[in-house]
C-alpha cells in the first residue's frame, strides 16, 4: 500500500515538474532601456552590461555592451559615442569587420535597410549582415552564424548582434530582436 501511494506521488510530482517545464518560456522577452544611450530593445533574458575601451578607426572610445544569452544564443547591443557624426558613420565598417573576424567568418549576405526615426517620418540607414564562422573558431566543432545590424545616429554608433551555433540560431529570433530595437 505504501509503495503504491509513493508511486502515485512520484508520478504526480514528475507530471507537475514536466508541466511547469513546458509552461516556462525559453525566451522571456522583456524591454530594456539603456542608461548610457537613447535606445530600447527586447532581450530574451535579464542582460548584463559591461563597458570597455576599444579602438574604432583610431579613436579610443568607451563601448557599452548589453548582453543576454539563452541556450547558447547570444543577443547583444553595443553602443559608443565618437567625436563627430562623420567618424561615427565611418566606424560602422570597422565594427562589422571586427565582429566577422571574431567568429573567423565570412559574410554570406549584406544589405542596407532603413528604420523609422523621429516623428516627421525620418529614416536611418542600417547595414545588416549574415555571416558564417569556421567550426572550431570558438572552441567547439559547430559552425557559428552571426546576424548583425549597424546604425549611426549623430555621434553615436549601435551594433545589434545575434550569434550562436548555426543549427540553433534561427532567423526568426534575429528578426524579433532587431525589430524591437528603437532609438529614443
Amino acid at each position: 500500500m505504501k509503495s503504491a501511494s509513493r508511486s502515485v506521488f512520484s508520478i504526480a510530482l514528475l507530471s507537475t515538474c514536466l508541466l511547469l517545464a513546458a509552461c516556462s518560456p525559453k525566451f522571456d522577452w522583456r524591454e530594456i532601456r539603456s542608461n548610457d544611450a537613447p535606445y530600447a530593445v527586447a532581450m530574451p533574458s535579464k542582460p548584463n552590461t559591461v563597458t570597455r575601451q576599444i579602438d574604432l578607426n583610431g579613436s579610443q572610445v568607451a563601448m557599452t555592451m548589453t548582453v543576454s544569452t539563452v541556450d547558447g544564443v547570444t543577443f547583444a547591443v553595443g553602443t559608443a559615442e565618437l567625436p563627430d557624426a562623420t567618424q561615427a558613420q565611418v566606424s560602422l565598417n570597422s565594427m562589422k569587420t571586427a565582429l566577422v573576424k571574431n567568429i573567423v567568418g565570412t559574410i554570406k549576405e549584406e544589405k542596407v535597410l532603413t528604420m523609422p526615426h523621429g516623428t516627421a517620418g525620418g529614416q536611418l540607414a542600417i547595414t545588416e549582415i549574415q555571416a558564417l564562422g569556421a567550426a572550431g573558431a570558438n572552441g567547439d566543432d559547430q559552425v557559428r552564424v552571426l546576424f548583425a545590424r549597424f546604425v549611426a545616429k549623430d555621434k553615436r554608433v549601435y551594433q545589434l548582434v545575434v550569434t550562436g551555433a548555426e543549427k540553433v540560431v534561427k532567423r526568426e529570433l534575429a528578426d524579433t530582436f532587431f525589430t524591437s530595437f528603437k532609438l529614443n
